[in-house]
């Protein structure tokens, strides 16, 4: 495997019907998705309630008549993301424009969690709303993002928030947008540019929510704590393998262990 190395569990994965669902990886050599953030904090954090602004964006856009949201995402940066309007190779960032964008990335992560936590905590109709608008504007900026300087790869901004776009991506409500950044994700992975099971997480992904079979097994049923299908599960093991993920019987077991 050419991507760099990273370690952990992929402890929270979206599910078919807009769940998640803890989805452990093998042990080693993949990455702890569902921690993006833990290893690279910085930057200052906006007050409760205020959206964060993208780096390089100007302060303020106009939302309706004489209405100001800070930190919106412009609406021609709202529309779908063909695959011809997406930046590809290896684009050219200021170190000081990189370190503000991963801030950002592992930012939105940490603010998805905390909904998450809140809504455990307190599971109305507000909070799962919450958690349906935290991710539709996380979206909203992680296209932006990927319009101007393409996907957020590892060499790019750091093993950590590109785990944390990873996670944006996974819980993104627009499928195209996730099919065009799949292609980005394998062809970064194929260079070394990041891990090769982001690629894996995300292939599943789009295969399952296509009503395709998957191809590593890292999609997991809630309700029946068993992968969704699997083409040709004979050779799975070898293509876990071959991207750095353990084999599914350890996945699966440290799964229902709750690891």
């Amino acid at each position: 495997m050419t991507g760099p190395a990273v370690s952990g569990h992929l402890a929270c994965a979206t599910t078919r019907d807009g769940h998640t669902a803890r989805t452990p990886v093998g042990e080693g050599s993949n990455t702890a998705v569902a921690h993006a953030g833990d290893a690279e904090r910085g930057g200052r954090e906006p007050r409760a309630g205020q959206a964060g602004r993208l780096p390089g964006e100007a302060g303020e856009t106009r939302t309706g008549a004489g209405e100001t949201h800070r930190g919106r995402v412009p609406d021609e940066d709202r529309a779908g993301l063909a695959h011809d309007e997406i930046r590809e190779g290896h684009p050219t960032v200021l170190p000081a424009l990189a370190s503000a964008l991963a801030r950002e990335l592992v930012r939105r992560v940490e603010e998805d969690r905390r909904a998450m936590r809140e809504a455990h905590r307190s599971p109305t109709p507000a909070t799962r709303r919450r958690i349906a608008e935290c991710r539709e504007d996380n979206a909203e900026a992680l296209r932006t993002i990927v319009r101007r300087h393409a996907w957020p790869t590892a060499d790019l901004v750091g093993a950590p928030a590109s785990t944390a776009a990873l996670m944006i991506l996974l819980h993104a409500p627009d499928l195209d947008f996730q099919l065009a950044c799949r292609d980005l994700i394998a062809q970064a992975a194929a260079d070394g540019r990041c891990p090769a099971p982001h690629h894996a997480y995300i292939a599943d992904h789009c295969a399952v929510e296509q009503g395709q079979p998957q191809f590593y097994g890292t999609r997991v049923d809630p309700a029946t704590l068993h992968p969704y299908p699997v083409r040709q599960p004979q050779t799975l093991d070898e293509r876990r393998r071959d991207v750095g993920l353990a084999p599914l019987d350890e996945q699966m077991r440290t799964l229902r262990l709750g690891g």
